[in-house]
């Protein structure tokens, strides 16, 4: 497995001093976060991210992009894009972006819940997806579904339904354990085992749920927090274990937005315990 660092959890560097950075502490990759974003008056992870290349005009960035990239030593382990499935005309720039970058994957993002019906909302999303898979195979690269609470794929079952039998060489899904504690969790082999060749890629951070008071029948009320990655409540060694002796051998990206330690001392650190794990996890 390689490590990289996706950069929406990197908000006060710029994308030079990201990749400089990560390249040198020890990182094999990075994980661009790609979209149009609010100004902030102090560097945010979704607001005013320093790390963070624009969606308009982003075809023009495609050559600094790269350089910057390449210069470090890095090499692209996904697109981070924030594109809705449905919005066929921006999925196929990013697709496009992907292929120029030679980046290989490109996250697309699936509908939240409510809205309507979940039943229709899961059928159009299909029918796109279909779309998004031929163009994918056209571009040679592969659309990213990723495991995300609160959204029609919370789980490795829901996503093997909306996946199952397209090309799994152009549609893809991101595991992502973090993302699991909060909703859609189920045994870490078991999932993996499901999604088979849809298993594309794995993005690392860590939650916690703690109680936030009472509600007025008396009963505990409870809320989740980003938290360090030695912190959460998801094991992350037997999580890279499970993944080891599944055969995975593909890119985990973290993406590590917990606050209680300086951003260089969190990469830093966050780097060392992976491979410190999957030394453990090694068969």
């Amino acid at each position: 497995m390689r490590f990289s660092v996706f950069t929406a959890s990197t908000p006060e560097w710029t994308p030079v001093q990201a990749a400089t950075i990560l390249a040198e502490q020890g990182w094999d990759g990075i994980e661009w976060r790609i979209t149009d974003q609010d100004d902030a008056p102090e560097p945010g992870f979704w607001a005013g991210n320093r790390a963070t290349w624009p969606l308009t005009g982003l075809e023009s960035q495609v050559p600094m992009i790269a350089r910057i990239t390449r210069e470090a030593g890095l090499e692209f382990s996904a697109l981070g894009g924030y594109v809705p499935s449905h919005d066929r005309g921006g999925v196929d720039r990013m697709l496009a972006v992907t292929a120029a970058l030679d980046a290989k994957r490109v996250r697309v993002v699936m509908p939240g819940l409510g809205g309507g019906d979940y039943r229709d909302r899961f059928a159009a999303t299909r029918r796109n997806l279909e779309w998004i898979a031929g163009r994918a195979a056209r571009h040679g690269v592969t659309a990213l579904v990723e495991l995300h609470h609160r959204t029609i794929v919370a789980s490795a079952s829901a996503a093997v339904r909306l996946v199952d039998g397209l090309d799994p060489a152009h549609v893809g899904v991101i595991h992502d354990i973090g993302n699991l504690v909060i909703e859609g969790y189920e045994d870490h082999l078991a999932g993996f085992q499901m999604l088979g060749e849809y298993l594309a890629h794995v993005h690392v951070k860590n939650a916690a749920w703690r109680p936030v008071g009472r509600s007025p029948d008396g009963s505990t009320q409870w809320t989740s927090e980003w938290a360090p990655l030695r912190e959460g409540q998801a094991d992350l060694g037997v999580y890279l274990r499970a993944l080891a002796s599944h055969g995975y051998d593909g890119w985990v990206t973290v993406e590590d937005f917990s606050t209680t330690t300086p951003l260089a001392e969190r990469t830093r650190d966050n780097l060392a315990y992976l491979r410190g794990l999957l030394h453990v996890a090694a068969p």
